[in-house]
């Protein structure tokens, strides 16, 4: 099964030059703790939850004035939507993240693939089932206690 098939279609990004105030109103409003960052249909990056405590605030930075471009993370986690859903699933675990910005082979922004959406649109709780384990494991070996 393709990517293309499971994906969230038409996903909602943010520009660069939104505020940190603004994202978190967004995050809070939508209930989640990411944000793709593109201009137009181009993937800049991912602004999540984390990057807008650590990288802004912890260091200082104005919420109301400080730009998701200065603390995003530029690297964002992607996959093409022409690939297998397993391949998606390899990337989540080795990356450890639970969600994929996706792209076509113009490299446009397309889509939005979760661990949620691997689990309910492929019916192989196996792959999500996979990719949530290795992902909370790593994370557990990091856990300050």
């Amino acid at each position: 099964m393709r990517l293309r098939e499971v994906m969230s279609q038409r996903p909602e990004y943010v520009s660069p030059g939104i505020t940190l105030k603004e994202a978190a109103s967004l995050m809070k409003r939508n209930n989640i703790g990411m944000l793709l960052v593109a201009d137009k249909d181009r993937l800049l990056g991912a602004i999540t939850d984390r990057d807008i405590v650590v990288r802004g605030i912890a260091e200082g930075k104005d919420p109301k004035t400080t730009k998701a471009k200065d603390v995003m993370t530029t690297k964002a986690v992607c996959c093409f939507d022409d690939q297998e859903v397993w391949e998606a699933a390899q990337v989540m675990e080795e990356r450890q993240v639970r969600r994929l910005a996706v792209l076509d082979r113009e490299k446009r922004l397309v889509g939005v693939v979760s661990v949620g959406d691997l689990a309910v649109k492929t019916d192989d709780e196996s792959i999500s089932g996979e990719v949530m384990r290795y992902v909370a494991a790593r994370r557990n070996d990091y856990m300050i206690l």
